[in-house]
């Protein structure tokens, strides 16, 4: 059986629309794949060794990552040599010095605490990804009216790999569901 991992953004959770999507198409259009969509911990190290350990215990072959999933999605896409779909990844992450101290996810309204040693560890693992290999296993989509990332250093880290850029829209990703097919079609889902 196929397994997909998909990890949701910064301060979001399973529940958001995107994976919402993502679950209902992979249901209604494929036999034999399951999807796994975790609530990530709102701790960015804690998130860290949670993916990682679902990746040991359930072997997914792919990743979908959005905004900070998408950066999570392709650091671990590198290290176990996995498919990976981005939708505006925070690549790299920008600077989240911001967050610094209490907040509050914007799905579940469980507040958490972002310190310096978590934005120190999100640097460290950024070092770890200065230049892509493997550029067939990554599908990059990019909306250039994301008002939170600057789309172009996604574009310029994934250059050599396939890239949709689409004109407008925003960090949510507008009409998301029109991608879900190339989305299908890149991990081969049947």
């Amino acid at each position: 059986m196929n397994k997909i991992l998909y990890l949701h953004g910064f301060a979001s959770s399973a529940d958001s629309t995107k994976a919402k999507l993502i679950e209902s198409f992979i249901k209604k259009n494929t036999c034999s794949t399951k999807i796994l969509i975790p609530n990530l911990n709102n701790n960015i190290k804690n998130a860290y060794q949670q993916i990682e350990e679902i990746i040991k215990t359930e072997s997914p072959s792919s990743i979908i990552g959005s905004s900070l999933g998408g950066f999570f999605g392709t650091y671990f896409a590198k290290k176990y040599n996995l498919l990976c779909v981005n939708i505006n990844p925070a690549i790299p992450p920008i600077d989240m010095s911001e967050y610094i101290g209490e907040n509050q996810n914007y799905s579940t309204g469980e507040k958490f605490i972002i310190d310096q040693d978590q934005l120190e560890w999100l640097e460290t693992m950024n070092k770890k990804m200065k230049a892509l290999k493997r550029h067939k296993n990554f599908l990059t989509l990019i909306q250039s009216g994301d008002e939170i990332l600057n789309y172009k250093l996604a574009i310029e880290y994934f250059s050599a790999s396939q890239i949709e850029v689409i004109f407008g829209g925003n960090h949510s990703f507008e009409n998301f569901e029109l991608y879900l097919s190339k989305i299908q079609n890149f991990l081969n889902l049947h």
